[in-house]
């Protein structure tokens, strides 16, 4: 289950900001090159606010058929052996973390979900309400409450957070953004996204998620495709 750490007041001028370990900090640092500094300081506020923990928000209960997907997909395919796992957890002892959603800006009534997506899912399969926290965020807001709560994950691959970056810069999401969402470098992000530009649909598709397959791996196949004289070995 994915860990509680929802927004505070995020969208607030005077937030204190949360500790980060010096790993973080270090990939913040770099994530702050080549962006203006009144940018930075805004990106920076809401990244700070998207690591905190809601103690005393008001958790609502919502049909589950109101709830709408992210516009950007984190993942690749479903991962049925952990929904499983979760809906038998939420099974026998209820939603224990409430999903975070905003109010849909296009259709009264309606929310989507910034993150939450697998409790949603068993909500619905169980027939129950979803316990939620509800925000009325922007976009940019959303990619980076999203993109934090990718970053905290242990089980999102490299490709998975590659096309993530992808998905984001083809909706027009600058790449500060996302280098805030990601907590990741100038670096990262080019191979990351250099990945996900060159290795082709089909081949991504058809090896999903691939968790046990790293960066290195990646870059030798985006290699492969890139070299004419070797693209069948890919």
């Amino acid at each position: 289950m994915a860990r509680k750490h929802l927004l505070a007041n995020l969208g607030a001028h005077a937030a204190k900001p949360a500790e980060a370990n010096d790993k973080a900090g270090s990939r913040v640092e770099y994530a702050r090159r080549g962006a203006s500094r009144s940018m930075m300081q805004s990106l920076d506020e809401l990244a700070e606010n998207s690591m905190r923990v809601l103690e005393g928000d008001t958790v609502v209960s919502l049909d589950p058929a109101k709830l709408d997907p992210s516009p950007y997909a984190d993942r690749i395919g479903e991962d049925e052996e952990k929904d499983r796992e979760l809906f038998a957890a939420i099974k026998e002892a209820g939603q224990l973390s409430p999903v975070l959603v905003r109010p849909h800006p296009a259709s009264n009534g309606r929310y989507i979900i910034v993150f939450g997506h697998r409790r949603v899912r068993a909500a619905r399969a169980l027939g129950r309400e979803v316990h939620a926290v509800v925000k009325p965020l922007e976009e940019i807001a959303h990619v980076i409450a999203q993109g934090q709560e990718n970053s905290a994950r242990d089980d999102l691959s490299f490709i998975e957070k590659a096309l993530y970056a992808r998905r984001l810069a083809e909706s027009g999401i600058d790449k500060a953004t996302i280098k805030t969402a990601l907590t990741i470098d100038d670096t990262l992000l080019s191979r990351m996204l250099s990945v996900a530009e060159v290795v082709p649909n089909a081949v991504l598709e058809a090896l999903g998620a691939a968790k046990g397959i790293g960066r290195d791996r990646w870059e030798e196949l985006k290699k492969l495709v890139l070299a004419p004289a070797k693209a069948k070995q890919a």
